[in-house]
């Protein structure tokens, strides 16, 4: 058996993270679009780009301090 040690990328997590995060919003913002809701404009950049970016950096924070 070959024992070199493959080494995967940390942060792979995240990038998938980062895939379903962008997928969601698209979705999310399309509906908002099509379905034309009177919601406010705080609420649509809370969904659309706040919680979407916090999450992200605590994941990358999370995953950078790993050892």
């Amino acid at each position: 058996m070959d024992q070199t040690k493959h080494r995967r990328n940390r942060l792979l997590p995240l990038y998938i993270g980062f895939v379903i995060i962008v997928a969601a919003v698209g979705y999310v913002a399309y509906h908002m679009y099509t379905i034309n809701c009177g919601i406010t404009p705080v609420a649509v950049f809370l969904v659309l780009f706040a919680v979407p970016v916090i999450y992200l950096v605590l994941v990358y924070l999370a995953f950078i301090s790993q050892k």
